[in-house]
């Protein structure tokens, strides 16, 4: 949500930001509701005055015998009428707070200007894409028998997936060593329900735009939620912490639910796009004079997961038009994978600045005092399953395929990690 000072007094920027994500700008119409709300509210504020005003005058009158009807007469006018702007007010004020939630959040300066993913500026690359003396598969097929799409389409129906035996310790593997080293680095591991309320999920910004992506559970006014960033940031909703208490770092585990509405025709196959599909989520809740400087510590974070597991991957700058609605400026962490020889997304570390904060009032106390202060809120991926899987089995494949020897080498080398030695971090244990 952006600040209304912002919307009153540079509507021109709102709109300049709604075009650059391609969204469309009700901003005349916000300023319309503004400026008759204002009208109301000053009518509203003279009327009450005047109607104490002549409540003084009827008592003096009447105390000196005089005629006080006329008064009266004004004053049963005055008091038919606030009630009518009263009620003006009130829907005005309701008209601008939807309104409102139909502004996407303003684009760092430095996010480069485009309409679509063409824009997107790679910032850096890692590591060297895999070289075979063979014809590589993808992992559909390299997974053959322990990806089991027939059963997952009997059991939910297409677009699900189903691992067997040492594919689904894989990833099984793969979540407990990430939260183990995003613990290690200082985070909170939380583990929060895996269903929201349409406030917590109005707070970070997926209602009421992304409301056909998501599975909604009518009768409980509940939504599955599409990723670890709902629940846990909004453990903060409504709270204002202290100054000292920041940063607030985080981590978990979820699996995340997306209908993908109006995904129809992108690349499906496989493990690429499903409905479900498990993350491990860091969230930051950061001082505004840090979230810069936070974002790129998330990103780093990330980049060295990859790091440790040997996979490829390049760091993207989203441009405006490929930037999610509540964000401000968005890296994805994109990794090679070499049986489909293409990038796939495996990472979003975003800062939405006070955008969520705003909307979930998430403020802190300045150690120096003074009015409180909206946090900025940031999250990533790190990372994102099950497209990790599918670069680990095409890019470590031999001539025969893949099997079990890939899961026991990831134990092994996982069991090694640096980053855990000493922390009692178990994550190759399984």
């Amino acid at each position: 949500m952006l600040d209304r000072e912002l919307l009153r007094h540079d509507p021109a920027k709102v709109a300049r930001a709604c075009a650059s994500k391609n969204e469309p700008c009700r901003i005349d119409e916000w300023s319309a509701c503004d400026e008759a709300r204002r009208a109301a509210v000053h009518e509203l504020d003279e009327l009450r005055k005047r109607r104490n005003e002549l409540s003084q005058r009827v008592s003096a009158v009447k105390r000196g015998g005089g005629d006080a009807s006329a008064l009266l007469d004004e004053a049963r006018a005055a008091g038919e009428r606030i009630p009518e702007l009263e009620a003006r007010e009130k829907t005005l004020g309701e008209q601008m707070d939807a309104l409102e939630l139909t502004f996407p959040n303003i684009p760092d300066e430095d996010v480069p200007v485009g309409k679509d993913a063409s824009a997107n500026v790679v910032l850096r690359e890692w590591g060297e894409k895999p070289r075979f003396d063979f014809e590589p598969k993808p992992h559909w097929d390299l997974l053959e028998g322990v990806l089991d799409f027939e059963a997952a389409g009997r059991i939910a129906g297409s677009n699900f997936i189903l691992l067997r035996g040492w594919a689904a310790r894989l990833q099984r593997t793969l979540i407990s060593w990430m939260l183990d080293r995003h613990s290690a680095s200082g985070m909170e591991e939380i583990w929060p329900p895996f269903l929201a309320s349409a406030e917590s999920m109005t707070a970070t910004g997926q209602l009421p735009k992304l409301d056909d992506d998501m599975y909604h559970l009518p009768g409980d006014g509940l939504y599955l939620i599409p990723t670890g960033e709902v629940p846990v940031t909004n453990l903060y909703r409504g709270e204002t912490l202290d100054e000292k208490d920041l940063p607030v770092r985080m981590c978990c585990y979820t699996p995340c639910f997306r209908r993908e509405a109006g995904s129809y025709g992108r690349e499906t196959r496989g493990l690429n796009r499903v409905h479900q599909f498990e993350k491990v989520e860091m969230v930051r809740l950061e001082h505004p004079d840090r979230s810069a400087a936070a974002h790129e510590e998330m990103v780093e974070q990330s980049c060295s997961l990859l790091r440790t597991l040997g996979i490829p991957y390049r760091v993207v700058l989203l441009s405006t038009g490929d930037l999610s609605f509540s964000a401000a400026k968005c890296c994805d962490l994109e990794i090679w994978s070499g049986g489909q020889q293409r990038w796939l997304e495996v990472s979003s570390v975003s800062n939405f600045r006070d955008f969520q904060a705003r909307r979930g009032n998430m403020k802190f106390r300045p150690s120096g005092g003074g009015r409180t202060r909206f946090v900025h809120t940031l999250n990533g991926s790190g990372l994102a399953l099950p497209r990790l899987v599918a670069a680990l089995v095409e890019n470590r494949q031999r001539r025969d395929g893949v099997g079990e020897w890939l899961l026991h080498d990831l134990e092994s080398e996982l069991a090694c990690d640096p980053a855990l030695q000493g922390t009692g971090g178990r994550a190759a244990e399984g």
